[in-house]
């Protein structure tokens, strides 16, 4: 993968850290072939129950680096290349069968930030800028953010976000639900992998990966067929070890040991 992304596996979570804190982590061709790279090993990896996403130094993610930007608005008419911004996987995150939980240490910005709203779950640090930018530069809503943003914290909210293209902090991210929590910088990234540990260790992680495909795929639905889904996916759920493995824990006031999910 290179240096220019991190990765570590540490009881049951593995870390994926994007390694480019002298440019606040900006997103380059290599950046992102080696942050898809990081994001496969974690789903194959049956020691691996949760992900977390960070970045080095005092950014998150600050955006496509700026010598990519003006390389695609030098090129002929302008356009990108699957090679320059893999657009097909922006949400990739998504599709992988485990909790995939940002660490939002700082600067979040336009490709930072729709690479943060495609993870499962965002945590970010007190005072940590937030911005689509997309407006600003004279772009659309990039990647997939038009889908997901929305359903996280509104059309209004995300019209918000989007059209003015305005920072704002964690605080008001909070506010928005656009993160789940907020935590003094010092503490951020201990916090966000007890959080993925315990996840790892109490929940199933078979039982998570259906949750997830439940959350996102069935916000498409009718609610009758979500509903029938879910009710074929209980039934399953209740012939399965892991099922008779956690009320076995419970009655027997201990942790569970459940099957490890791997793949994409």
């Amino acid at each position: 993968m290179g240096d220019v992304v991190l990765y570590e596996e540490n009881d049951g979570v593995a870390l994926v850290t994007l390694n480019r804190p002298e440019r606040l982590n900006s997103w380059t061709d290599e950046l992102g072939s080696a942050y898809f790279d990081a994001l496969d090993r974690g789903a194959a990896s049956s020691d691996v129950n949760a992900i977390v996403v960070t970045g080095a130094g005092r950014g998150f993610c600050s955006g496509a680096d700026m010598d990519m930007l003006q390389g695609i608005g030098a090129s002929e008419g302008g356009e990108e290349t699957p090679q320059q911004l893999r657009a097909e996987r922006h949400d990739y995150a998504l599709t992988i069968p485990k909790p995939v939980i940002a660490a939002i240490n700082g600067a979040c910005a336009g490709l930072g930030f729709v690479h943060a709203m495609m993870c499962d779950i965002r945590f970010a640090a007190e005072g940590a800028k937030f911005t689509s930018a997309f407006s600003r530069r004279g772009l659309i809503a990039e990647h997939g953010v038009s889908y997901m943003l929305p359903r996280v914290v509104g059309p209004s909210n995300a019209l918000d976000i989007l059209m003015s293209g305005r920072v704002f902090l964690a605080e008001e991210a909070k506010e928005m639900g656009v993160v789940s929590r907020v935590l003094a910088p010092e503490d951020l990234l201990t916090a966000t992998v007890e959080y993925a540990q315990e996840l790892g260790r109490y929940s199933a992680p078979w039982s998570m990966a259906q949750m997830k495909r439940q959350v996102w795929t069935q916000m498409d639905m009718a609610r009758t067929d979500a509903l029938n889904e879910s009710n074929q996916i209980m039934a399953q759920s209740l012939k399965r070890p892991d099922f008779k493995e956690g009320v076995a824990s419970f009655v027997e006031k201990r942790d569970p040991s459940f099957e490890p999910v791997t793949g994409l």
